[in-house]
C-alpha cells in the first residue's frame, strides 16, 4: 500500500480566510478576489511535502497535504533540492476548480529522473530536481499525497515541496505571431526562413526573471522531441499561459536561468519561441541529461502516451527539424554519433548512435514523448527529409507557350507550383542557361525577369529546408525583333459582281525569323487570316476610299502593322472614245442606268486614267460575243462574253501594276459568227 507524508505549510490568500474559521462563502470571495486582482506577471506559490528532519514517515493513507485552499494557480508540479536525486515514488495531486469549486480527480505528476540539466552549465549549478508541471487551468486549492516507490526504503528526497505557478495574464498588446519572410527576392541569395512561431515577447515570456546571458553550442546535430506531459485538455487560447507557467516553474521552481526548451508547439500546430538566444542560433537549452549541447528540442504541449499528434503538428516539427539540423547541412532523417556528458542511459563519455530525430526516450530513462507520438517519429523523419515534390511551371505571363517552347519579347514572370508546404521550404532560385539570375524566398511563387535575346533553359529550383532540391525545366525564347511584311499589302481589282460593290483582292506577304504567331485583316473589317494565307477577297463601295490594314505577331509576341488607302471608280461607258457603230441601251440592269451595245465588228471603246489596278464592267448574255482588250496600244488578251444566263453589271478582266500610272484600256468587238453583240457597261480603276 502506497505511504503518504504529510507536513503544515505557511499559506495567504484565500488559505488565511479558511484557516481563520470564515466558511466555504469566505473561501470563494477571497479566491474571486484573487481571480480579479490576477498579477500581470507570473508567480510561485510553495508547499513543503518532505518531513522535518528526523521525523518518521507517516502511516499508509496519510496525505502529504490535507485539502487546503491557496492563491490562484494554473500550473504545478513538484521539486526537491538535489537535482541528482530520484524520487522514488509518485506525486500525485487534485486541484480545485475556481470557475465552479468542484475538485479534480488524483492526478500523478510525471518524473523522468534527474534534472537535464548539461553538467557544468549555469542551469546546472544550481538546478532541482522535479517532476513534469501539469496544467490543471483556473485553480484555488489543492491536495497532495506521495505514493512510495515499491523499492524504497530511504527517505524522499531533501527539500520536496509543491509548486504551484501563477501563469499571469498576457501583455496588454502582444505582438503577433512574426509572418513568414517575405519582401522581393534578389539574385543574392535570401537567408534561410526561420519557422513561423510566436515569439518571446508574443506568449509574455517574463524576462526580469532570466538569469545572464545565453549559452550556445558549436552547432545543432539531433533535434530532441519532447511532450510536457500532463493533460490535452486546453484550449489553444490558454497554450501562451501554459508555457509562461513552464518558464516560471523552470526558473523558479527548477532554478534553471530560463524555459528548458528551445521550442514549444501546441496541439492547434501553433509554434513558440523557447529559450532566448536567437532561434536561428544553436543555443544551449536544459531539456535532455548527457545530450543538451549540439541539440535542439521542441516539446508539444500534452500528453502524447495515447494519442496523436495531428498532420499539422506533425508539419511544424518536421519544419523545426529540417531548419535547425539543415542549417548545418544535413539531413534529418540521418543518424550521428553523439557523447554523452552523462545521464541514466549513456554514462558520461559514452557513444550513443541517434536518429537527427530522436524522442527524449532515446537517451534516457523516461516515457517521454509518449509511446503514440514516439511512434510517430519515423513518418516526423520522412516529411522533414522528403525533397520538394510536383514542382512544376504553372504558366509564364510575358511569354507564350507554342508546342513545348516559350516565346517572350524579353521580360517573363515564371509561375510555379509544388505540392511542399511553404513551412519546409528555403528557397527557389530561378536560372537562365544554369545561370542564377533571381532567388525568391520558399513563399514566393513566382519571379520577373529578363530573359537575353535568342533560345535559353529557363529552370525553377526548388531548395527545400532540409538541403534537398527539385527542379524544371523549359525552353524559352527571347525575341524582340519586329515581323516583316516582305511583300505588300498591295489592292487589285477582281472579277465579279458591281451591283453596288467593288470586288478587291488584298495581297501580302510576311514573316519573322523566329515563327509567325498569326497575321490579322484589322480593316476594313476585322479577320484572322493565319500565318500561311497571302491573299483576302473582299468588297467595298465604289467612290469611297478604304483603308486597308495588316497586322502580324510573332510567337513572341512583337507585331508590326501596316496600311494602304485605295478609292475604287467607275467610268461611265458614254465617257469613252468611241469608234464604229454602238448604241445607247438604258434600263436599271445597268450602272448608271445605260450601256452600250454593239454588233459590228471592228468597233472600238477606249478610257484613259491614272490608277493601279483597272477592270472592264459589262453585260453577259447568250448571245454576247468576244472583244480584244489592248493596254497602252498592247494586245492584253481576248474575252469571250457569252454566258448561258443574263449577268449585268459584270467585272471582266482586270490589270494591275505596281504603281499609280497613265494608262490606256481599249476594247474592240471580235465578228464571231451568228452572235457579234457586245455590251460595255464602263471601266473601273483603283486610284
Amino acid at each position: 500500500m502506497a505511504t503518504m507524508l504529510g507536513t503544515a505549510v505557511a499559506l495567504s490568500g484565500a488559505t488565511a480566510v479558511a484557516a481563520s474559521g470564515g466558511g466555504a462563502a469566505a473561501v470563494r470571495e477571497a479566491a474571486a478576489d484573487q481571480h480579479r486582482r490576477a498579477p500581470a506577471r507570473p508567480t510561485l506559490e510553495t508547499i513543503e511535502l518532505a518531513p522535518p528532519a528526523g521525523r518518521a514517515l507517516p502511516a499508509p493513507g496519510a496525505r502529504a497535504v490535507p485539502p487546503r485552499g491557496t492563491g490562484r494557480f494554473s500550473l504545478v508540479g513538484a521539486t526537491w533540492s538535489d537535482p541528482r536525486a530520484v524520487l522514488d515514488g509518485a506525486v500525485e495531486v487534485r486541484t480545485r476548480r475556481v470557475a465552479d469549486g468542484v475538485w479534480t480527480g488524483w492526478q500523478p505528476l510525471e518524473a523522468d529522473g534527474a534534472s537535464p540539466a548539461e553538467p557544468g552549465s549555469r542551469d546546472a549549478a544550481v538546478a532541482r530536481g522535479s517532476t513534469d508541471p501539469l496544467w490543471v487551468g483556473d485553480s484555488d486549492g489543492v491536495e497532495a499525497r506521495v505514493a512510495a516507490g515499491s523499492g524504497r526504503t530511504g527517505p524522499l528526497p531533501a527539500g520536496l515541496r509543491l509548486d504551484l505557478i501563477n501563469p499571469g495574464d498576457p501583455p496588454a498588446s502582444a505582438p503577433p505571431p512574426a509572418p513568414e519572410p517575405q519582401g522581393t527576392a534578389r539574385a543574392a541569395v535570401p537567408p534561410r526562413p526561420a519557422p513561423r512561431l510566436v515569439s518571446r515577447a508574443g506568449w509574455g515570456a517574463d524576462e526580469s526573471i532570466v538569469k545572464g546571458e545565453p549559452e550556445y553550442s558549436t552547432d545543432v546535430q539531433v533535434l530532441f522531441v519532447h511532450h510536457t506531459a500532463g493533460t490535452n485538455d486546453y484550449s489553444c487560447s490558454q497554450s501562451a499561459a501554459i508555457i509562461r507557467g513552464i518558464e516560471t516553474y523552470h526558473v523558479k521552481s527548477n532554478h534553471w536561468d530560463d524555459i528548458g526548451y528551445n521550442f514549444l508547439v501546441d496541439k492547434c500546430g501553433t509554434l513558440f519561441e523557447g529559450r532566448r538566444g536567437g532561434v536561428a542560433r544553436p543555443v544551449l537549452g536544459a531539456h535532455t541529461l548527457g545530450f543538451n549541447s549540439r541539440s535542439s528540442a521542441i516539446a508539444v504541449l500534452g500528453n502524447y502516451s495515447g494519442r496523436r499528434v495531428p498532420a499539422r503538428v506533425k508539419r511544424v516539427i518536421a519544419q523545426v527539424a529540417s531548419y535547425k539540423i539543415g542549417a548545418y547541412g544535413n539531413t534529418p532523417a540521418g543518424r550521428v554519433a553523439m557523447i554523452s556528458s552523462g545521464s541514466d542511459r549513456y554514462g558520461r563519455g559514452t557513444r550513443a548512435m541517434l536518429n537527427r530525430i530522436s524522442g527524449h526516450r532515446d537517451t534516457g530513462r523516461t516515457e517521454c514523448p509518449g509511446d503514440t507520438l514516439y511512434a510517430q517519429l519515423g513518418s516526423i523523419r520522412s516529411i522533414a527529409a522528403a525533397g520538394p515534390r510536383n514542382l512544376a511551371v504553372a504558366k509564364l505571363n510575358g511569354a507564350t507557350r507554342i508546342g513545348g517552347t516559350w516565346y517572350t519579347r524579353g521580360t517573363v514572370r515564371p509561375f510555379w507550383r509544388t505540392g511542399t508546404p511553404s513551412s519546409l521550404l528555403y528557397r527557389f532560385d530561378v536560372q537562365v542557361d544554369g545561370a542564377v539570375t533571381a532567388s525568391a524566398p520558399g513563399a514566393h511563387r513566382s519571379e520577373l525577369l529578363r530573359v537575353p535575346a535568342g533560345r535559353h533553359s529557363l529552370r525553377i529550383r526548388a531548395v527545400a529546408l532540409n538541403g534537398r532540391m527539385a527542379s524544371v525545366s523549359v525552353p524559352i525564347v527571347s525575341d524582340r525583333t519586329l515581323p516583316e511584311f516582305t511583300g505588300g499589302p498591295s489592292v487589285l481589282l477582281r472579277t465579279g459582281s458591281l451591283d453596288g460593290i467593288v470586288p478587291v483582292r488584298l495581297r501580302w506577304s510576311a514573316s519573322d525569323a523566329g515563327g509567325l504567331r498569326r497575321v490579322t485583316l484589322t480593316r476594313p473589317v476585322t479577320a484572322g487570316l493565319g500565318t500561311g494565307a497571302t491573299t483576302w477577297a473582299g468588297t467595298v463601295r465604289p467612290g469611297v476610299e478604304t483603308t486597308y490594314g495588316l497586322r502580324a505577331t510573332d510567337r513572341a509576341g512583337n507585331v508590326r502593322s501596316v496600311a494602304v488607302a485605295r478609292t475604287p471608280v467607275i467610268v461611265a461607258e458614254a465617257r469613252a472614245e468611241r469608234t464604229g457603230a454602238w448604241r445607247a441601251l438604258g434600263g436599271r440592269a445597268y450602272l448608271g442606268g445605260s450601256a452600250l451595245r454593239s454588233t459590228a465588228a471592228n468597233s472600238s471603246l477606249s478610257w484613259s486614267f491614272t490608277g493601279r489596278s483597272a477592270s472592264l464592267a459589262v453585260s453577259r448574255t447568250a448571245a454576247s460575243g468576244r472583244v480584244q482588250v489592248f493596254v497602252d496600244g498592247r494586245p492584253a488578251g481576248m474575252i469571250d462574253l457569252r454566258s448561258p444566263r443574263t449577268l449585268n453589271r459584270r467585272a471582266v478582266w482586270t490589270r494591275s501594276w505596281n504603281d499609280s500610272e497613265r494608262h490606256t484600256v481599249k476594247i474592240r468587238v471580235e465578228g464571231t459568227g451568228g452572235r457579234p453583240g457586245v455590251i460595255a457597261d464602263g471601266l473601273v480603276y483603283l486610284r
